[in-house]
């Protein structure tokens, strides 16, 4: 890791077990940058009018909402949030929905309008009033819930520091639920829900185990800040993290925690990570957990959470589409409403007799199999099979190779890897997560990074496109092979590696060394004749001002009333026009550097013969009297 982030501020930090240590913070953008499309702070509260609107387009309130805005929580190191709440008109005790979010509580410096196409997410099926990637109150108010979203520690006019994460941001939430199960429009009863950051949150929040939260939703999230967002396989992979904190807002005196620099200081999995690892054993509450196959930073966290939590009231629906655009389907929210209504009012409207898992399989080229009923995840007639590589034919054989023979390709060439393919004799679906052992080798260098992808391909080798809106079908794995040592607490190591990232272990010029690397899970059906490709060799850091991650957040222009927070769509109203400054960044951003890859010279890959490298595979064969709805 040879570059330098510069931090000019630290700050102590009190981890789980009461340890403190010293790390990085950098600069956030202040209030007032246009890219973070704040309207400024004002205490108010406010009847919201049925058939009112946020913006143009946008779905009128379908009934009054009692909005107090910027409401103050004082937390118990006398750290000031604050919140917007909003609740059904009519006086009462209502169930809360609580959502942590540093983007901001309403429009902020994300917003679906700032992607292609909305991710897919009609301007209509939403109000406007949601948090980014949170749930929308005007369908909650009017179903008989209070939504509650919340500026967390350092974001906006909240004090302090952003956190990326970890056991303070829990203990945070914690008391912003205990905060919320007292206030007298409260009846006690307290869930969380939302996607990507906000489902992450609840992770943390939930292992807290405060007294009043009754219930969560995470929508696809990670649950190891290192493992799943800076370090996959060991190899920084800081791009989207800088994205993420050049975006985020914090008053005069606050600020980011820099874990980009953090990772230079500690490039192994010491406590500091450990701390930002949410605790899922110590979360027992009912859960309702998606999951897609195409999220690289949110999807593998909720395959663990499902693996570990200890609830024994837990669902989990994986879904073929983005995250957002599940989130906010409008019969994915009468779903969710089924499940919260059950846990937070307590009425028996048989949720519990919704299967426990319902599965969707990609089928690029074909129909996807969508809400296919489970007992469990992954399945227990998984029937997993070694594909074994073949140098000599670039295949992917069910019988090794008798003779050993190498792949060589040049780390610093366009053409970086080596691709091995199989035919799929029958038709055959593939669910669960992959393994790829492999006999590994730098011919000039003493590490190296590796990058793999399984994909589908058509019969005559051609590659499928992703739906729009949605990523890649295909699943890939890093590794940094100095990093490759397995965590041998973890029971099913072999078919689910675990890296434990406790120590760096070089290789030698020259040295074959075997590797074992985690294919997050996917689900894809194949047709008989269509191919399953294996792409493997160097990873290639990616230049940050490449379009892949020139990221347009805050970019786009969003109308909203000047003076009123909505309006009724035939009255003229003023309008200021928020955002439009994708490229604002703090001071610290503009001199930023990030981590690269470490990979110099020819790589080589083994098999046949006493190398044994093979790709493991979970085939499913078919339930007898199967339904798949498409």
């Amino acid at each position: 890791m040879q570059t330098i982030v510069p931090s000019r501020r630290r700050m102590t930090l009190r981890l789980n077990d009461e340890n403190e240590i010293d790390v990085p913070v950098r600069d956030a953008l202040p209030v007032t940058a246009d890219r973070v499309r704040y309207q400024g702070f004002k205490q108010e509260k406010i009847t919201l009018p049925a058939g009112s609107v946020r913006m143009k387009g946008a779905m009128p309130l379908p009934a009054d909402i009692l909005f107090i805005r910027n409401a103050l929580i004082q937390l118990s190191d006398d750290t000031i949030l604050y919140a917007d709440i909003f609740l059904p008109a009519q006086e009462g005790r209502y169930p809360a929905i609580v959502c942590q979010s540093p983007f901001g509580k309403e429009i902020g410096s994300m917003n679906l309008d700032d992607f292609p196409r909305r991710l897919g997410v009609r301007l209509d099926h939403t109000s406007m009033l949601q948090t980014f990637m949170g749930p929308d109150p005007a369908y909650w108010t009017s179903h008989g819930y209070a939504v509650v979203n919340v500026d967390v520690r350092g974001a906006f006019n909240s004090d302090g520091t952003i956190l990326f994460y970890g056991s303070q941001y829990g203990r945070d939430a914690r008391e912003v639920i205990e905060w919320t199960a007292s206030q007298a429009w409260c009846s006690g009863k307290v869930g969380m829900s939302g996607c990507g950051w906000l489902a992450a949150a609840q992770y943390f929040a939930a292992a807290q185990k405060p007294e009043h939260l009754a219930a969560i939703a995470p929508w696809e999230g990670l649950t190891d800040v290192y493992r799943d967002a800076m370090a996959r396989g060991g190899i920084p992979q800081t791009e989207y993290i800088a994205a993420v904190s050049n975006c985020l807002s914090s008053s005069e005196n606050g600020g980011i925690e820099d874990v980009i620099t953090a990772l230079l200081e500690r490039p192994l999995r010491d406590e500091y990570w450990g701390d930002k690892a949410a605790e899922l054993h110590q979360i027992s509450i009912p859960a309702y957990l998606t999951a897609g196959y195409t999220n690289s930073i949110h999807s593998y966290g909720t395959f663990e959470a499902w693996r570990k939590i200890a609830s024994e009231e837990k669902w989990l629906r994986i879904y073929t589409t983005n995250v957002v655009e599940d989130y906010y389907h409008p019969a994915n929210v009468r779903d969710l409403c089924r499940f919260f209504d059950h846990y937070l009012k307590g009425e028996n409207n048989s949720w519990q007799k919704t299967a426990r898992v319902r599965l969707s399989v990609l089928d690029p080229g074909g129909h996807d199999v969508i809400n296919r009923p489970e007992k469990e995840y992954p399945l227990k007639r998984t029937q997993y099979k070694k594909l074994y590589l073949n140098p000599e034919k670039g295949a992917l054989d069910s019988m090794p190779c008798v003779t050993a023979g190498c792949d060589v390709y040049d780390s610093g060439s366009k053409k970086n890897f080596i691709t091995y393919r199989y035919r799929l004799p029958e038709r055959s679906e593939i669910v669960g997560t992959l393994k790829l052992h492999l006999w590994v080798c730098a011919l000039a260098a003493e590490d190296m990074d590796l990058f793999v992808r399984v994909e589908k391909l058509n019969g005559l080798g051609m590659r499928y496109k992703g739906k729009t809106n949605s990523g890649d079908p295909a699943s890939c794995g890093y590794l940094r092979v100095s990093l490759r040592e397995l965590d041998e607490t973890e029971k099913d190591n072999d078919i689910n590696p675990h890296l434990s990232f406790l120590r760096e272990q070089k290789v030698g010029f020259g040295e074959i060394t075997p590797v074992d690397i985690l294919l997050p899970p996917i689900g894809l059906v194949f047709g008989k004749g269509e191919i399953l490709q294996l792409t493997v060799g160097a990873y290639k850091s990616p230049d940050p001002g490449s379009q892949a991650y020139a990221s347009a957040f805050g970019n786009a222009r969003i109308s909203v009333p000047a003076e009123t927070y909505t309006y009724m769509p035939d009255q003229k109203t003023k309008m200021v026009a928020l955002g439009g400054h994708s490229r604002e960044v703090s001071d610290d951003a503009k001199t930023a550097q990030l981590p690269k890859d470490i990979n110099h010279g020819y790589q080589a890959i083994y098999a046949g013969g006493r190398y044994e490298s093979y790709l493991y595979v979970p085939f499913i064969p078919e339930k007898a009297g199967e339904e798949v709805i498409l």
